[in-house]
This record gives structure tokens, sequence and C-alpha cells, in this order.
């Protein structure tokens, strides 16, 4: 990323830390299917209205007007790196609460990454290689519910283990399942969304070790 000029207030890197109002926000430091284990954060936020000029050799575009907004974990856990955002966004922000909107629009943004991650290269929508619209539409349709459902199981599966299985899968589903992966007869009461999720993720390759956590979107998706 090339670097970019501020208007006479200064680099926004300077601005930031003098700029109001200065407020917390809570949040996830950690994408859900990061290696690493998840915390709670608090952060500082700073916003402020900048204008950007363009970079040399483009003097002929105009300056943009952009609200920087900067998020800061000013008490880190000792031993980890402060977690800490700058966000540029074409929207004004006066308020404590719009300045949290943009963070929480900007803390949605991994989700949607995994989201196409599973479009991509769980479905494989871009070796469809289909030429017509009336063909395409439909098969895209489809493949985004499946999608959807892909990320939906191993969200809700790390968010409420505890629920029981048939909340998210028919009885034949889970029950099929259940014989399958443990050789057993199913029980009468359906297990928790914790089990059977890591029963699919097994079929995905997950090897459900104590460390391993829960199963990410690749092993819930070939498993499925």
């Amino acid at each position: 990323m090339k670097a970019v000029k501020s208007a006479p207030l200064g680099s926004v890197a300077f601005v930031l830390p003098t700029a109001r109002p200065a407020a917390t926000a809570t949040g996830a430091a950690t994408p859900s299917d990061h290696p690493r284990r998840g915390r709670r954060i608090t952060q500082s936020l700073r916003a402020l209205r900048v204008i950007l000029l363009a970079p040399d050799g483009h003097a002929q575009r105009d300056p943009v007007e952009v609200t920087a907004i900067r998020a800061r974990e000013e008490n880190p856990v000792p031993g980890q790196t402060p977690i800490e955002w700058l966000l540029l966004t074409n929207l004004p922000v006066q308020t404590l609460e719009q300045a949290q909107q943009k963070l929480s629009w900007y803390l949605c943004r991994w989700q949607i990454e995994i989201y196409f991650r599973v479009l991509k290269s769980g479905c494989k929508i871009e070796e469809m290689q289909l030429e017509k619209l009336q063909r395409l539409e439909p098969a895209l349709a489809l493949y985004r519910l499946i999608a959807w459902r892909v990320l939906y199981l191993t969200m809700i599966g790390r968010d409420c283990p505890e629920l029981p299985a048939s909340l998210l899968f028919a009885d034949e589903e889970w029950r099929a399942l259940y014989l399958v992966a443990t050789h057993r007869l199913p029980p009468d009461t359906p297990p928790s969304i914790n089990e059977i999720i890591r029963m699919v993720g097994g079929f995905g390759g997950f090897l459900n070790r104590k460390a391993d956590g829960m199963p990410g979107p690749q092993t819930i998706w070939i498993g499925l």
C-alpha cells in the first residue's frame, strides 16, 4: 500500500492520539477460526475527520475527506501484543455510538471472508464455468445457501455447543451420523451440538485432540 499525504492537520498517525471523542469498546480480538485462543479485549476509540491528498504523481486527483477511527487496546494482557486497528470510512462519525457502529461493521469482515472462502474453495463456484445467466444464477443461489449452512454450523458449534443437535439436524441425519461415527445405536435423546459437529468434522479430517478446539469450516464442508 502506498503512503498517502494528509491535509495540514498532519498525518493520520499523529492526529489520532489527540482526537476526540475517546471512549472504550469491548469485542473479540481473535477470529473464531484462528489457531490461537480468542480473548475479550477493551479498546479505546478515537475518531477524527481528515483530508487525504493524492500521492505523488497523481496531483490531478481531488482530495478525499474521510473519518479516521483508531481502536487501541490500552492495557493488554502481559505477553500479548496490543490489538490496534486504524479504520477509514467516508461516513462522518460524530458520536460514540457511530464510532462503535463502524467498529462492529469491521468485526464482521472476518466472517464475510470465511463465507466467501467456503463458496470458492468448498463449493468451488469458480470452477463451474457456466456460460449462461439462467444457469449461473440458480447455481449461485444454491451454493450460497450451502456456504451459509457450513459457516452457520461452524459458528454455532462454538457459540452454543451445549444445545441439542436436533436444532440443526433432522432426526434421521444425526442418528445416521451417530451410527456411522460410533458404530453404536443412537440414543433416544439427541446428543449435543458439540458432539455432532465434532463427528462431522471427523469425517473431514478433524483429529479431535484436546488442544484442537472446534472444527473449522474446511473440515465441516469436507465432513458434510
